[in-house]
């Protein structure tokens, strides 16, 4: 069965809503950032911290794309954006999809995908067990 952890955003939150463009984006900035630890490492960190590589197909264009695994230990992670509600009650979010067959690697390394871009958006995050962290501003 496949699990999905969901990151919303809410007031205080760094923007309103993320483009699928977007979202993109933050995974090749993340990339990027774990590649200068390497190089200051002196070690290829980039694939051990973000072994996938990004992939769309045809049917999901503008609403979704996946992470595909490099090696046995990771095999695929989805990401899509969306809208819950209608009107003034909508709540833009970001899914994460653990299709089935994702190994648990997958599910450390989603969540710590979605640890670092609900602390860098500053948004709600809803993690695949149920639990919720708020990284956006409350008062």
């Amino acid at each position: 069965m496949s699990q999905s952890a969901y990151l919303y955003f809410v007031e205080g939150s760094a923007v309103p809503s993320l483009t699928l463009e977007e979202l993109e984006a933050q995974l090749h900035r993340y990339r990027e950032q774990v590649a200068k630890t390497g190089e200051q490492l002196d070690w290829d960190y980039a694939d051990a911290a973000f072994p996938y590589t990004i992939e769309k197909k045809p049917d999901g264009e503008g609403v979704w794309f996946y992470l595909k695994g490099k090696t046995d230990q990771y095999k695929y992670i989805v990401f899509g954006v969306g809208t819950k509600g209608e009107g003034e009650e909508a709540k833009p979010y970001v899914q994460v999809v653990l299709p089935e067959g994702s190994t648990h690697g997958d599910k450390a390394k989603g969540n710590e995908l979605c640890k670092y871009l609900a602390r860098h958006l500053k948004c709600e995050l809803h993690l695949f067990n149920g639990r919720v962290m708020y990284y956006n501003p409350r008062k």
